[in-house]
């Protein structure tokens, strides 16, 4: 699959990256379409065909949210995920889901991340990955991941993430989307704008330096005169050095 879905558990959070791209065959349909769904206070994320994806992620997100008015109490994070992941190995035996998930919730066992394939296989882990991103994004997560990850070293990871993909990965998969949850809940995160910021809130250069005079020969000289001013008599440059 041209897609890429990433996610890393930190100290009392867990933050996913997604791209934003929907595609049918060679044909590029939508460049801002979110693929983490917010259920419940949870992070799904869903890859696959749209169609697959967004019903299987809204079957469960219904079921959920009946569990819940039903109970009075919502799902933990482990509960949700394996309910996701028993009614995904129910669809194998009639209509299979082709959709890779990562899910991940904050609760009081703590910030928990699980990573399941279209084969219903599921796994609780510390960082996952699906999609062409994935064989990209592991080694760097490997490299950089530690127990006690504070949310500015996951985000750092996360560019590194996407700058990677960007760079090695033959197809331009454009923006994503940025979603981190904790005990105060989910929100959305914009890493550009972020990048584009200093320590201090002061803009940073992003990209070439502005040339300078150093750099631009010519460069804070006196502009040649113009045709107004020739024609009042004004002398041309290469007519006084003639």
């Amino acid at each position: 699959m041209t897609e890429a879905v990433f996610g890393i558990k930190g100290k009392d959070f867990v933050i996913m990256a997604a791209d934003r791209t929907t595609a049918f065959s060679v044909i590029k349909m939508k460049d801002d379409y979110d693929k983490i769904w917010e259920v419940e206070g949870k992070l799904f994320a869903a890859l696959g065909p749209t169609a697959d994806a967004s019903n299987f992620v809204e079957f469960v997100e219904k079921n959920i949210r009946l569990h819940t008015l039903r109970t009075g109490r919502p799902l933990s994070t482990k509960a949700a995920a394996n309910f996701t992941r028993n009614e995904l190995a129910h669809a194998l035996r009639k209509g299979p889901y082709q959709t890779d998930m990562i899910i991940a919730g904050v609760d009081e066992e703590g910030p928990q991340l699980y990573m399941m394939d279209y084969l219903a296989s599921m796994e609780k882990v510390n960082k996952a990955a699906h999609g062409y991103g994935a064989m990209f994004t592991f080694g760097l997560m490997d490299r950089y991941y530690k127990n006690d990850l504070s949310l500015e070293e996951a985000k750092d990871i996360i560019r590194k993430c996407i700058k990677e993909l960007e760079v090695r990965f033959v197809i331009d998969l454009g923006k994503y989307t940025c979603k981190v949850v904790d005990k105060d809940g989910v929100r959305t995160i914009d890493l550009d704008a972020e990048a584009r910021l200093g320590p201090r809130g002061g803009r940073t250069c992003i990209g070439k330096a502005a040339p300078t005079a150093e750099r631009w020969p010519g460069a804070g000289a006196a502009p040649p005169p113009t045709a107004a001013a020739l024609g009042q008599g004004a002398v041309s440059p290469r007519a006084a050095s003639a």
